[in-house]
């Protein structure tokens, strides 16, 4: 295994990405697209890319990462929702040489699409929704349970009522406009705030990101902002990412003051129901406990939470502290503890 910096690889090592990629169906996200990696490379902070050969010169896998001091992340954490080595679904990944190439310590991960080099290491697995959106909004109904199918029936109806008081509605599936991806963000931010969530977008490298990805366009893969409007005002959006028919669910927002109208279903009434048209064939909801991935979901994948690391004692550390967590979030005074905890932050 080597380490290189991302804009030092060479060509024939970014066509052995595609390659390995596109011999692994399960690396479809858009996040293990290369053009990802740069994007995250280029604002910051740098990502290094450990390449595993069988023999010098014939790439094997690729895993980026970031490197800080002797902690190793995967690369766009702490928002990328889908992590792995980009390798063929029937390879193995040397996870045993990942730290001495990086001189690190500790490799964690917190949505890694589970690999059986990787089980010694994993702590806990969690489910990330999807939905299946094959035939747009008929074919996604055909699949959907009970309560999807309500909540988009509910949606519908919204819709109605939107149009009658607020004036018609417009939605717009693919939007180049800088100006509302700012408004996005803006509304992203007042959600963190009221919700007591760390604010991803204090760190104004991360919104340099996600205008870069806007700006985006490689092969199949770019940023995607899309919006509903009611009467001329923006009633819901999202940003996410797309590469070919998967389009990743990243950033949701709405408008409060029509929060009644549940904006969020109606925007994702109006995606899936384009979903044919665009060439969408899944949307992923990415790793989450909220309400509506449970009640709009087709199907989910598991991701695993975990450490790599070089001793054992901090594993068991490691290991004792998250079965302390769990029994704190799943204990009689977990609300309790949620509210203390949006109070200091």
């Amino acid at each position: 295994m080597r380490v290189v910096e991302f804009d030092r690889l060479t060509a024939r090592e970014l066509e052995s990405w595609h390659v390995l990629r596109a011999g692994n169906p399960r690396l479809d996200s858009p996040y293990f697209h290369p053009a990802f990696t740069a994007a995250v490379h280029a604002e910051g902070p740098a990502v290094r890319v450990a390449i595993a050969e069988d023999v010098p010169g014939v790439v094997t896998g690729l895993l980026p990462v970031h490197v800080n001091g002797s902690g190793v992340r995967p690369v766009g954490w702490p928002a990328a929702d889908f992590q792995a080595p980009v390798q063929t679904a029937d390879s193995r990944f040397p996870v045993e040489r990942l730290l001495p190439a990086l001189r690190a310590r500790t490799f964690s991960f917190d949505h890694l699409l589970g690999r059986a080099e990787f089980e010694p290491w994993i702590e806990t697995q969690r489910p990330s929704p999807y939905l299946d959106v094959t035939g747009g909004l008929d074919g996604y109904l055909g699949r959907a349970s009970r309560s999807g199918k309500d909540n988009m029936g509910q949606a519908r109806r919204r819709s109605a009522k939107a149009v009658r008081e607020h004036g018609s509605l417009v939605f717009t599936a693919d939007c180049s406009d800088p100006v509302l991806l700012d408004e996005v963000i803006r509304l992203k931010r007042d959600q963190y705030r009221a919700t007591g969530a760390r604010d991803y977008f204090a760190d104004p490298a991360r919104v340099a990101l996600l205008h870069r990805l806007l700006r985006t366009r490689e092969d199949s893969f770019g940023g995607v902002l899309s919006t509903v409007h009611i009467g001329g005002q923006l009633l819901a959006a999202h940003f996410g990412l797309r590469d070919g028919p998967v389009l990743h669910w990243w950033f949701p927002v709405y408008e409060p003051r029509f929060s009644r109208l549940a904006p969020g279903w109606i925007l994702l009434r109006e995606i899936v129901q384009a979903a044919a048209d665009l060439g969408v064939r899944r949307v992923d909801l990415g790793r989450g406990e909220d309400e509506y991935k449970r009640r709009a979901m087709t199907g989910q994948v598991l991701v695993c939470q975990g450490e790599v690391s070089t001793g054992g004692l901090h594993r068991l550390v490691r290991r004792v502290s998250r079965q302390a967590v769990t029994a704190a979030k799943t204990s009689p005074v977990a609300p309790q503890l949620r509210a203390l905890r949006r109070r200091f932050r």
